[in-house]
């Protein structure tokens, strides 16, 4: 069950309609273009598809959705975290029966695994669900609150899980992600979450990266790769930060709305975010234009 993923792997957004109600139509023009751009992969309900805001019967129509429109060409995972691990073991069975390659889960995140053998007995229930499928732990302590010693995670994982494929290591703790790529002789798949810091993750050698704005800036970070892999270290940096730049004008408009605008500024609408997460107005949204307009997005990225 080994799997190795790298490259850049877009986290999908979620599409709603004027009405808020799942509308799964966009997703096929938004995978052709990603994959024609070279993005290596799908995360699908994830923080960025919103999935903790998805019921469970439109989080089986996304995913479905995904993997249809992939149609096998790249791999698909399915984040299937909740904070019913019942709901999650049968989001696991429904990505397996659906044709997924691979799942991921971020821990429940109301009532918080107490230790890393909770936190390991947890996620063995939940893969159990799709044995077959491989399994990625997804690490996000922002958001999941549950900040756990990733040594001691990786030490006790492998016997509970014989899925375990690798970590979705959403945290800027950099040498943590180091020890754990350097971990059994660097076993397991290592996917770098932090968009903004991707060269530093390179760098520190991710063998590979997830993220919401690989659904946009997937040429520019490109670019980044390439220089890195070229040796010339000052122009991977300055497209660095060119997309640092641009991210951060979008995370002003309420983190992940504005990254949503900002796909629809891209030319793919797939509405607005979910309550309790704040929409973008009208105002807010042609000021975002505006302001990223005046950085060359998205023109500049191709």
């Amino acid at each position: 069950m080994k799997m190795k993923l790298s490259g850049l792997i877009a986290a999908t957004f979620t599409p709603f309609d004027r009405d808020g109600k799942v509308d799964l139509k966009p997703i096929p023009a938004l995978v052709e273009r990603l994959i024609a751009q070279g993005i290596t992969g799908f995360y699908v309900c994830g923080s960025t598809g919103e999935g903790p805001s998805l019921s469970t019967e439109e989080r089986e129509a996304v995913a479905a959705a995904y993997v249809a429109a992939v149609a096998g060409r790249i791999p698909v995972v399915i984040q299937v975290g909740h904070n019913s691990i019942e709901e999650a073991r049968k989001l696991a069975r429904h990505a397996a029966l659906t044709g997924a390659d691979a799942i991921s889960a971020v821990s429940p995140s109301y009532y918080r695994p107490e230790s890393t053998e909770v936190l390991v007995d947890t996620l063995a229930h939940i893969t159990d669900g799709a044995p077959d499928l491989p399994f990625y732990y997804y690490h996000i302590p922002q958001l999941s609150g549950l900040s756990v010693n990733m040594m001691a995670f990786l030490e006790k994982a492998p016997a509970r899980i014989p899925s375990f494929a690798g970590i979705k290591f959403s945290s800027r703790e950099l040498e943590v992600m180091q020890q754990c790529l350097a971990f059994d002789g660097g076993r397991y798949n290592i996917l770098f979450g932090v968009d903004e810091m991707l060269l530093s993750g390179l760098v520190a050698g991710a063998q590979g990266a997830v993220g919401s704005t690989y659904n946009f800036l997937a040429p520019l970070f490109q670019k980044v790769m390439q220089h890195l892999d070229q040796g010339d270290l000052e122009a991977a940096q300055n497209y660095q930060l060119e997309a640092a730049e641009i991210i951060q004008v979008m995370l002003r408009y309420h983190g992940l709305s504005g990254l949503k605008g900002a796909l629809s500024i891209s030319g793919m609408p797939f509405g607005f975010t979910r309550l309790p997460l704040t929409p973008l107005s009208v105002v807010e949204y042609q000021a975002l234009e505006k302001e990223l307009n005046a950085l060359g997005f998205p023109d500049s990225i191709g």
